[in-house]
């Protein structure tokens, strides 16, 4: 063993550090998304449900609106969490050619530079595709809340008279 191991061991895992941040951040987001998706799928079960139950042609209209929105975030969610995965791997690799560059003389040369790259670019599209996904919810929320409250002044006109 060389005398400056006990240095270049600690410069690997110093350098490793990074893409171990970066990991954990990246897989937050990924649970975060994986959440959203599980609420547009639920929200997409109730409209189905309501629109089986439906035999109204205007609010039939507003609710295959709202059906496909929710399919519009799910699709943004679902390519967003690719994005995400794809992050991931370039984090791991960078982990890697980190630790095997040290091992192949570094060789490697802007190899885990350029991975780590990626890896930030993937997460950077991701935040950006989870940020319109947001929009759209609260489009779709502050629309529905919009609609049920022009129902409901609807219905307490009729009861009145």
């Amino acid at each position: 063993m060389s005398p400056n191991a006990p240095d270049v061991h600690y410069a690997i895992l110093t350098a490793m550090l990074a893409p171990a941040f970066f990991l954990t951040a990246t897989a937050s987001l990924l649970l975060s998304a994986n959440n959203r998706l599980a609420r547009v799928i639920d929200r997409a079960r109730v409209l189905l449900k309501e629109l089986a139950d439906t035999e109204d042609a205007e609010e039939r209209e507003l609710i295959e609106r709202h059906i496909l929105r929710q399919k519009k975030r799910s699709r943004i969610i679902l390519r967003g969490s690719q994005l995400l995965y794809t992050a991931i791997s370039f984090f791991v690799g960078t982990s890697l050619t980190v630790a095997g560059d040290a091992v192949l003389g570094y060789r490697l040369g802007l190899v885990p530079t350029v991975l780590a790259a990626l890896g930030v670019l993937s997460m950077f599209a991701a935040s950006l595709l989870l940020a319109r996904e947001s929009s759209l919810a609260v489009e779709a929320v502050n629309e529905e809340m919009d609609h049920g409250h022009a129902s409901a002044v609807k219905r307490w006109a009729k009861s009145r008279g």
